[in-house]
């Protein structure tokens, strides 16, 4: 019953319990993220250079008379190539998921910092020696 025990007081503990709720929030946070970037933001870039699908770019550096049509064939081959698309997809994907915790973070500690100015009542002893100050005063 030991280890049984043991186990639970280090689940249970505060810390782990949020680590395993934001590592769900964060799996859910990195799929809405990802559907803003292929279904919102590629389509209108995609848009404004012409219809370009950026996720199948790349470069091929083997043979240039057996050039592959797609990326997918260029990694069927197993030649070298360069696939900056999806490098670039990745990278705004970054700076978009960057940019949305950079904003949640900020919201959160703007709504702490306004919690913390917020007047509070003073405690049930400091309030007695108060009055008890006030009644020597008397």
């Amino acid at each position: 019953m030991g280890m049984i025990a043991e186990f639970k007081d280090f689940a249970m503990k505060g810390n782990v319990v949020d680590m395993a709720v934001g590592v769900v929030i964060g799996g859910a946070f990195g799929k809405i993220i990802g559907s803003a970037v292929n279904d919102v933001i590629m389509p209108v870039v995609g848009a404004m250079t012409g219809g370009v699908d950026f996720s199948q770019r790349f470069i091929w550096l083997g043979d240039k008379e057996n050039v592959p049509a797609t990326l997918e064939a260029a990694r069927e081959a197993g030649g070298p190539y360069l696939g900056w698309g999806p490098f670039l997809q990745n990278t705004i994907d970054f700076l978009i998921v960057a940019a949305a915790i950079f904003v949640a973070i900020k919201v959160m500690n703007s709504m702490k910092k306004k919690e913390e100015e917020a007047p509070k009542e003073p405690a049930e002893d400091i309030v007695l020696l108060r009055e008890i100050r006030d009644g020597l005063s008397k």
